[in-house]
Formats: C-alpha cells, structure tokens, sequence
C-alpha cells in the first residue's frame, strides 16, 4: 500500500511540474526567435564593414550610423537573451524544487513561489528587451527610395 501512496505523490508531483515544462517550451521558441535575430544582426553588421574599406568619408559616416544601430540592437537582443535564459533556469528549478518537496517531505510552497515570481520578472525584463530592439529597429527601418 505505501508503494502506492509513492507512486501517487510522483504522479502528483509531475502533474505540477507539467505547467512549468510548457512553460519552458515557449521561453525555448522565444530564444529561438532572439538568436535568429541576433545572427541577422551579426550578418548585416558584418555585410556592412565590408563595405568600409571602400567607401567614401561620406558613405563611411552613414555606414558607421548604421552600425552603431546594429550594435544597439546586439546589445538589447543579448540582454533578451540573457534573461530569457535565466527564466528558463528558474522555471528549471521550481521543477526540481517540486519533486525535491514532494521526496523530502518539506513545504516547499515558498520556494517554489518565490523562484516562479523570480522567473516571471526574468522574462518580463527579456521581453521588454525584445520590445526595445523590435522598437529600435523598427524606428530605423527605411523602406522604398532612399
């Protein structure tokens, strides 16, 4: 009988834990979503200083704009991707927190509150990351005849 009661608290504690791995899929889908942007950056940056070496003071100092922009949108994308990184790991840890809690008998109520409000915070300072690059490039974007 008390294999039983062991068997039904595992299967509790992974009906827990499958909120937080759902949630770990859509912050995986999210750095995807950050790398790919990240390495068109890097690509357009790198097409750009390419084109340095030959060009005009002129052309150089616009080169140089757009540059600075891509490096801006680098740096909010790596922060993006730094906490969006950290939110999975959080959401990691209240997985193992919950099945440490159900194991060990302790109440693990708090913690894993805490690291799932720590997790929330993490992804909405990845977001407002994001939402900052997709700003910026979006306010540096031209489109037709230049």
């Amino acid at each position: 009988m008390q294999h039983d009661t062991a068997l039904t608290a595992v299967a509790h504690t992974i009906q827990l834990a499958v909120a937080p791995v759902f949630l770990l899929t859509g912050v995986a889908a999210m750095l995807t979503v950050l790398t790919n942007r990240v390495a068109r950056v890097v690509d357009r940056a790198r097409l750009l200083e390419s084109h340095l070496a030959g060009s005009t003071p002129a052309d150089a100092r616009a080169l140089h704009v757009q540059l600075d922009t891509l490096s801006r949108r680098a740096k909010l994308i790596s922060h993006a991707i730094t906490a969006c990184t950290i939110t999975a790991l959080l959401v990691c840890a209240v997985i193992v927190v919950l099945f440490i809690g159900a194991f060990s008998r302790f109440d693990a109520a708090i913690p894993v509150a805490l690291l799932f409000v720590a997790a929330m915070i993490a992804l909405f300072v990845g977001l407002l990351s994001f939402l900052r690059e997709i700003l910026l490039a979006t306010a540096t974007l031209r489109i037709g005849p230049h």
